[in-house]
């Protein structure tokens, strides 16, 4: 009989505490709701005239040439 009383419990408290969520969340949304209703809603901006779009310019480097480099004779490497 212990166990049963323990159980309803347990039972007792589970929906209590979904109860307590369900009235703690529909608070929130009742004053976002309350919060919102004297509000308008912006009204759509006229449209734009489209203006050509602006030229693009890239700036391009001009290829350099190489420097021709002069090679010497090779050295000769002795093993020991």
């Amino acid at each position: 009989m212990l166990l049963s009383v323990q159980w309803l419990g347990a039972l007792y408290s589970l929906c209590a505490l979904i109860v307590c969520i369900i009235v703690v969340c529909g608070c929130k949304l009742a004053r976002l709701g309350y919060r919102t209703l004297g509000k308008k809603l912006p009204s759509e901006p006229p449209p734009k005239e489209k203006e050509p779009p602006e030229p693009v310019y890239y700036l391009v480097e001009r290829k350099k040439r190489r420097v021709k480099q002069e090679y010497e004779q090779p050295k000769r490497i002795r093993f020991n």
